[in-house]
């Protein structure tokens, strides 16, 4: 387990704040509703961490199940998202044996590291579709617009404050990961503050890899474009 998901998790809301997903949570549910959702609609997120996409997708589903390797991070959801279901699952082998409307993964699908693992990942997200269903995916990268980068950020709480600097690069362009490194500084009440290093394995797939392993698994895919240039995959699961 990743120490930024595990041992840190308190530390996410400085990190990486709730209204920042305001925005992007707004074009989601758009892009969501156009596709035409049922009454009474279910979504299943898989790898939801600190639950804030949820936080704002909810308000358009009657039943809302998060899920996520990370106990630490379930625990931040449930603080945000009481009355949502918290199950704790790898996305590439969770099977819960029943079907919901729509399945999400945000960036969490970034973890996925190897053509296996991504298609895997598909896979789960197709068996837990219901016939006429969407998955919708949001991987912060794609091979043919990745560039290096850097970002930096965070903020004070309650007793305690966090910055951070991010640094995104490929080291090898040959393989299907880049290489994401988290540096934290950390401060606690009166106490000295505390530097935390993590380097994060990504995956990095072309639009073929992806649209291909969608297909592989049984979806109907395009590409949206959204407002920060990802390219979002919209999958829908035939109705026969």
């Amino acid at each position: 387990m990743l120490k930024l998901y595990g041992e840190l998790a308190v530390w996410w809301p400085l990190l990486s704040p709730l209204e920042d997903y305001a925005d992007e949570a707004a074009f989601f549910v758009q892009i969501l509703s156009n596709s035409g959702l049922p009454p009474s609609p279910s979504l299943l997120e898989l790898g939801s961490g600190g639950g804030s996409n949820a936080f704002f997708l909810k308000n358009i589903f009657t039943q809302v199940t998060l899920t996520d390797i990370s106990p630490q991070m379930l625990a931040m959801s449930r603080l945000l998202n009481p009355e949502c279901e918290h199950l704790e699952g790898d996305m590439q082998t969770l099977r819960l044996g029943r079907t919901f409307d729509v399945v999400f993964i945000h960036d969490a699908v970034e973890y996925m590291t190897t053509l296996q693992d991504l298609g895997r990942s598909i896979q789960t997200a197709f068996i837990h579709c219901k016939p006429g269903g969407t998955a919708l995916f949001v991987p912060d990268q794609v091979r043919e617009t990745f560039e290096p980068s850097t970002d930096h950020g965070g903020r004070d709480g309650d007793a305690r404050a966090l910055r951070y600097l991010e640094w995104s690069y490929d080291p090898d362009e040959s393989d299907t990961m880049y290489t994401v490194e988290y540096v934290l500084l950390l401060r606690e009440g009166t106490a000295p503050a505390q530097v935390e290093h993590e380097q994060h394995l990504c995956g990095l797939f072309s639009r073929p890899e992806w649209l291909s392993l969608l297909q592989d698994a049984g979806f109907v895919s395009d590409i949206v474009r959204d407002q920060y240039e990802r390219d979002l995959f919209i999958a829908h699961k035939p109705k026969a």
